[in-house]
């Protein structure tokens, strides 16, 4: 891989007269908080508190709710924090990471790597306080597996990153059974599977759409080494699997009527726009229509809306006597 210089630091950093320029607290924070990279943290609440429910049977012990997300915020946010340190060097070449804090240089590498460690410090014993061993464990190494495995191993070596990569985010699912009953059963390890086939499908369309990018950092995301039609295929194939892997649920852990529907509905919505991604790839390859290229991002974005309706269902589903 070509190297690539590294990103200048807050501390590279100086005004016309030769000194560091001073940030206030609230614009400090706000970079912080970027590293834990929040728009992720809320894919976490869905897929951890609706768990919860399940495994309670009913409503969980509100205080052991609020103790999961705020253990699990920091252990996303830690390692989060950890993968921008890691890829500050391909951050600052794309489009849609150039404006994270370590690439501006509103916060130090140095500083960064500082704060990883005290979120990975402070989610475990938090944890460990508050829940049980086993989701202390699982929380942990949720952040070995995402930052060694994912970033470190898989991410810039080869186009199925992001398949296994992807194993890390399955572990709320479990994070949020474990805090409820210090135990696994197959219930939350087919959500586990759930949240593996849902990742590729929501992810690889968002490669498609920044392609350019990872093609100029060589990262092989399969949006950058593969054609639309053949990844949009590969979106095809992995909502199907993420369908029938959520019906899976219905006789494991007998599930009612509300989540029944909503698996099929909800599922059967994110196969038909997956299909319409692939089509519109197969007619603008072909030719047959001018500008039909598939828009990834509505695939994104309907894959988001699919799993928040399907673990909102898990939640409520346990409350009705239907």
């Amino acid at each position: 891989m070509t190297s690539r210089p590294e990103p200048a630091s807050a501390e590279g950093q100086r005004d016309s007269a030769g000194t560091a320029p001073r940030r206030s607290v609230s614009r400090t924070l706000k970079a912080y908080v970027a590293l834990t990279k929040p728009r992720v943290l809320e894919l976490l609440l869905v897929s951890t508190v609706p768990v919860m429910f399940l495994a309670a049977e009913g409503v969980p012990n509100l205080w052991l709710v609020v103790a999961t997300v705020i253990g699990g915020s920091m252990s996303a946010g830690s390692a989060a924090s950890f993968n921008m340190y890691l890829d500050r060097d391909i951050d600052a070449h794309m489009k849609r990471t150039k404006n994270r804090p370590i690439v501006t240089g509103e916060i130090s590498p140095r500083a960064a790597l500082v704060f990883s460690w005290s979120l990975a410090v402070l989610q475990a014993v938090w944890f460990l306080a508050f829940t049980n061993l086993l989701t202390t464990f699982l929380s942990s190494f949720a952040i070995f597996f995402y930052v060694v495995i994912y970033t470190i191993l898989l991410k810039r070596h080869t186009e199925q990153n992001i398949v296994w990569g992807g194993i890390a985010g399955c572990f709320p699912v479990l994070i949020g059974w474990t805090a409820v009953t210090n135990s696994l059963t197959w219930a939350p390890f087919v959500l586990f599977a759930l949240v593996f086939l849902w990742t590729p499908p929501h992810y690889w369309p968002l490669s498609v759409k920044y392609a350019a990018d990872y093609d100029e950092t060589d990262v092989p995301m399969l949006g950058a080494t593969r054609s639309g039609t053949q990844v949009g295929l590969q979106v095809v194939l992995y909502a199907w699997a993420t369908v029938a892997c959520s019906l899976l649920l219905v006789p494991v852990a007998d599930m009612g009527l509300v989540y029944t529907a909503s698996a099929l509905v909800f599922g059967g919505w994110f196969i038909y726009e997956s299909h319409r991604m692939y089509n519109m790839s197969v007619r603008a390859k072909a030719g047959v229509e001018q500008g039909s290229e598939a828009r990834p991002m509505r695939v994104f974005h309907a894959s988001i809306t699919y799993l928040t309706l399907v673990f909102v269902a898990v939640a409520v589903d346990p409350l009705l006597p239907f």
